[in-house]
């Protein structure tokens, strides 16, 4: 393993170099990759792995998702089949369904995990809130972790670009031996960038807090804050979305992405410098309360228990559809809809 230093702080992690594709290949390469589920993970990772030379098959019922699955060139009775047959099929199976989904599908699953068999997740939930979730795979199977930081969009869209998009691994059983190695070689083979080792409970508990906190729920309040004030001081919608949303995303935050934040304010106003660095203190001061709650949340299981209970109702869609309407017909996010359909095309 490579040892990087993070400000003063080592942190060995997997690279390409290290551990290159042709190695993960090879260790592979008698290996049937059975990805179940298709939705928002599923995606990305089974297509990476098919065009980086691995054997995979996908797993879905029928229905849209399924003909999704087609439309991406998986063929059905070759690498695309019933649950149940790949799960035959598959000597590591990727459970990749949402957390909901695999609580209600895992009494199938577990049917079909035989001894030398791998259960491969990309989130932490069902293992460790195993409790509430009756996740708990037979001891004669290897349970390992790749999670990718970012949706299975964002994965293919970078693998495509010839990038990768970092991952976590983890092992939570090692029956065969050789759990670790497989883990870092499904890694490499999803396409991500490097590989930084972790365990189930670490990786979950920094998931549901930064999905809720700085990724999710934390810009969409901020946003709307910041929207909302310039709107009740005369400000237009287009004003307010473009110095709210606009500039920070199609303009500062590749910035940070490409050099840092301090590269970032190098790169703007000495008015703009000045003023974002007398301000990030008090917002820092506003919101790490609100952190420190949100953490405590999630490490009380009770952000587990409300979404185990929420989105395992049958009305569970219907009820999401009309919080995503809320968000969708809200006038900052029409205004939005209306400055990306005026970003000029490239020729």
């Amino acid at each position: 393993m490579a040892k990087l230093n993070f400000g003063g702080v080592e942190e060995e992690v997997v690279t390409r170099e290290e551990y290159p594709l042709e190695k993960a290949r090879e260790f592979l390469k008698k290996q049937t990759i059975a990805v179940i589920g298709y939705g928002v993970q599923g995606p990305g990772q089974a297509m990476n792995m098919r065009d980086n030379g691995f054997n995979v098959i996908v797993g879905q019922r029928p229905g849209k998702t399924y003909d999704k699955a087609v439309a991406d060139g998986w063929v059905p009775g070759k690498t695309l089949f019933n649950i149940e047959d790949a799960l035959k099929k598959g000597n590591i199976i990727c459970f990749l369904l949402s957390d909901a989904a695999q609580i209600a599908l895992w009494p199938t699953v577990k049917k079909y995990l035989k001894k030398g068999k791998t259960l491969y997740f990309s989130h932490g939930f069902g293992i460790t809130y195993s409790k509430k979730t009756g996740i708990k795979p037979p001891k004669t199977v290897d349970v390992v972790l790749v999670a990718p930081k970012g949706s299975g969009t964002s994965l293919r869209r970078l693998f495509v670009e010839g990038k990768g998009l970092n991952s976590s691994f983890a092992v939570y059983q090692d029956a065969s031996g050789h759990a670790r190695e497989t883990a870092i070689a499904m890694g490499i083979g999803v396409g991500s960038g490097y590989l930084f080792e972790t365990d189930f409970y670490r990786e979950v508990t920094s998931d549901l807090t930064g999905e809720r906190g700085t990724l999710m729920g934390a810009i969409q309040g901020i946003f709307a804050a910041q929207y909302e004030v310039l709107r009740e001081n005369g400000h237009s919608p287009s004003e307010a979305f473009n110095e709210t949303v606009e500039e920070l995303t199609q303009s500062l935050m590749p910035l940070v992405a490409e050099n840092g934040m301090d590269w970032m304010y190098a790169n703007c106003s000495t008015t703009a410098q000045r003023g974002a660095l007398d301000w990030w203190k008090p917002f820092h001061d506003a919101t790490k309360p609100v952190f420190k709650k949100l953490y405590q949340s999630v490490k009380s299981q009770k952000e587990a228990a409300q979404s185990i209970e929420r989105n395992s109702q049958p009305d569970y869609r219907e009820k999401l559809e009309v919080e995503l309407a809320e968000l969708r017909e809200s006038e900052m996010w029409q205004a939005g809809a209306t400055v990306r359909s005026l970003r000029p095309e490239r020729n």
